[in-house]
């Protein structure tokens, strides 16, 4: 199974709309997901403790990116880079074993027309430090208030292809590498 991560912790973010369309769309494809959503982190978490001892809340975190063939993440852009809440989950996982030879794919999203750029490229950094397997087709969606609909539905028609085809291009990516 996958595992797609909600990079922020935000409320109603459009980050985690796009995410959840994300979903639907590999559902429709056949691949089912789980998802993490950074705004379920337990409080305790967040403790400076944390750093030696995770508490046991923060478990089913860690065993679904262990347990995950490959990960989505869709990060939005915060002044420049990832939020301060992704950085800080990546931190607290398993090194070097949650990364290592997983493959990854990167969705970014802002309201610049950059699309986060600056971030999914420091996670790239993150990542191949972490020996994981990069799949190099990212999806950049700029000016993401003018994109989504109602319902939180990516409405650009070649973004919506160039979504699909990561979607299909990483599943066979996951499978080569499985």
């Amino acid at each position: 199974m996958l595992t797609l991560i909600i990079g922020t912790n935000r409320p109603s973010s459009n980050t985690r709309k796009v995410a959840m369309h994300i979903a639907e769309m590999y559902e429709t494809l056949g691949f089912p997901l789980r998802i993490l959503d950074l705004a379920e982190l337990p409080p305790e978490i967040f403790d400076p403790s944390c750093y030696t001892k995770k508490p046991s809340s923060f478990q089913p975190f860690s065993e679904a990116i262990l347990e995950a063939k490959g990960l989505i993440i869709v990060t939005p852009e915060y002044n420049g880079s990832m939020s301060g809440v992704l950085k800080y989950f990546i931190d607290m996982l398993k090194f070097p074993e949650s990364f290592a030879n997983r493959p990854v794919c990167f969705v970014g999203l802002s309201a610049s027309r950059w699309g986060a750029l600056q971030p999914v490229e420091q996670l790239q950094q993150i990542f191949g430090y972490r020996n994981a397997y990069i799949f190099p087709d990212r999806v950049f969606l700029p000016n993401i208030n003018s994109l989504l609909d109602a319902s939180g539905h990516v409405v650009d028609p070649e973004l919506l292809g160039r979504l699909n085809k990561q979607a299909r291009g990483f599943m066979k990516f996951v499978e080569k590498l499985g």
